[in-house]
């Protein structure tokens, strides 16, 4: 059977699988790191890729590109970048989002154009700084692609093969400039964001749509968002609510209608299977783990072993996790706090637990988010790096209030873009049937979710007093 890869280009490093085209089955890995920071050179993304797939790509049959959302790629005229790479996580973008939102009429109007509410992360925001702040570098500016356009791009030898710049529509509705319930590019917010400039943008492919295909004859599929790379990968159905745990905490489900939500906390994005893919996220989870392990002079395990000689509420101790500003509420300008200390709860374990607890509250929030916006959440499915935590597992059913299921951890971006590039190969109707990971399966708490909903009491107090939201 043939073989194909996935490659999961994220905010941290570039992870690939190559799999069994027919079954899902894991063949090989690889993994190289990237760089630090908010902004990179994207040349640092194609170094990483080429360095995670030595010997892991030859002959491999498909390949699918999934990367880090709404990232700037400003290229010229002959192919060359502009600058570096405006990353997701980059908020000097805010004051520009700000602006953007009232310039169009406000955050209705945004939501009915584009299902999303420009936020700092959002890439008509970057563009607005660019224009504003770089204008030379604006003008310089023949094309605009996202991440894993860009590498989808290279994959097809780039400018030097003259390959044609496209992209998927999960991706492109993470732009601020495609509009999901249409299906198309709005010019005019693209003119808007960028201060009467109209680069060339990527061809929306369909799901299962070819690329083209590598110097060396492999068929490269449209590729995608990582949100909706990682939703292919763990094959969700409708009502199906992922938490994700990693860089950035994320909860999205899948939708057969298109959401707009005119807070703009979730985004209305589309999916990777031609369906929806509502979405909210918050830009701390992982790393507010192991900030507090950092702080306590421990390692992510003795965290777990801290948190759990510590009651739920902590003591009364809550940490309001927003350690790089927050997207979820839109606080970008925000920064960590902790608050609630009295003499008798700042210990170790009370300071373990907050982190946690906070954590996860933010989180909850999220999925609140979602059901507001009409969207259904049934199951809970938890992943990412934090995931891993059997103590998050346990907490997240107490602060959700609700079961929590936890797939085998793995790398669900790069396999879903595998399963990807495995449809665009065999040309069906829906993506192949791959074998499903094992879970874990937490219950609902037993005292019926009150210890969770005392937790996630404390912890909007304290943010209404802080931050007034």
């Amino acid at each position: 059977m043939a073989a194909v890869a996935g490659v999961d280009s994220s905010t941290q490093s570039c992870k690939i699988v190559v799999c069994d085209a027919g079954t899902g089955e894991v063949l090989r890995r690889g993994r190289a790191p990237h760089p630090e920071g908010t902004e990179v050179a994207p040349e640092e993304w194609w170094r990483a890729l080429c360095a995670a797939g030595e010997g892991l790509l030859d002959g491999v049959a498909a390949v699918a590109v999934a990367g880090q959302q709404h990232g700037l790629v400003a290229v010229d005229e002959r192919g060359r970048t502009v600058r570096d790479a405006l990353l997701w996580n980059d908020t000097r973008s805010a004051a520009a989002a700000g602006r953007l939102v009232a310039e169009l009429g406000g955050p209705d109007a945004w939501a009915a154009a584009t299902g999303t509410v420009p936020v700092a992360a959002i890439t008509a925001a970057k563009l607005r700084w660019l224009a504003d702040h770089e204008p030379a570098n604006a003008d310089r500016t023949a094309s605009v692609m996202l991440p894993h356009d860009w590498l989808t791009w290279r994959l097809r030898g780039g400018a030097e093969a003259e390959a044609e710049p496209v992209t998927d529509r999960g991706d492109a509705s993470g732009t601020g400039y495609w509009a999901p319930a249409e299906g198309r590019y709005r010019p005019d917010l693209l003119r808007l964001a960028f201060r009467g400039r109209a680069p060339r943008l990527p061809r929306v492919l369909g799901p299962r749509d070819a690329a083209g295909r590598t110097p060396g004859g492999a068929l490269v599929a449209a590729g995608t968002g990582d949100n909706m790379a990682a939703a292919l990968g763990l094959d969700i159905g409708d009502g199906d609510a992922v938490v994700s745990l990693g860089t950035s905490g994320t909860a999205f489900a899948r939708s057969a209608r298109p959401t707009a939500d005119p807070s703009g906390a979730v985004a209305g994005f589309a999916d990777a299977t031609g369906r929806f893919l509502p979405l909210v996220c918050t830009l701390n989870a992982a790393r507010v783990m192991s900030s507090a392990a950092r702080m306590l002079g421990t390692d992510l395990p003795g965290l777990e072993r801290l948190a759990r000689r510590a009651a739920p509420g902590a003591g009364g101790l809550v940490l309001l996790p927003y350690l790089g500003g927050e997207r979820m509420p839109d606080l970008p300008g925000a920064a960590g706090s902790l608050h609630g200390m009295r003499v008798a709860n700042t210990t170790p374990e009370n300071l373990a637990r907050a982190a946690v607890e906070g954590m996860l509250c933010g989180l909850a929030d999220a999925l609140d988010r979602l059901r507001a916006r009409g969207v259904r959440t049934g199951r809970v499915l938890l992943t990412g790096g934090a995931a891993r935590s059997p103590l998050v597992g346990e907490l997240a059913a107490q602060v959700f209030g609700a079961p929590v299921t936890v797939p085998e951890p793995d790398e669900y971006v790069a396999l879903g873009a595998a399963r990807q590039a495995a449809w665009a190969l065999d040309g069906g109707a829906e993506p192949p049937a791959w074998r499903t990971a094992g879970a874990v399966e937490i219950p609902a708490p037993d005292d019926g979710g009150a210890a969770g909903a005392a937790v996630r009491a404390a912890y909007a107090e304290a943010r209404r007093a802080l931050h007034g939201v």
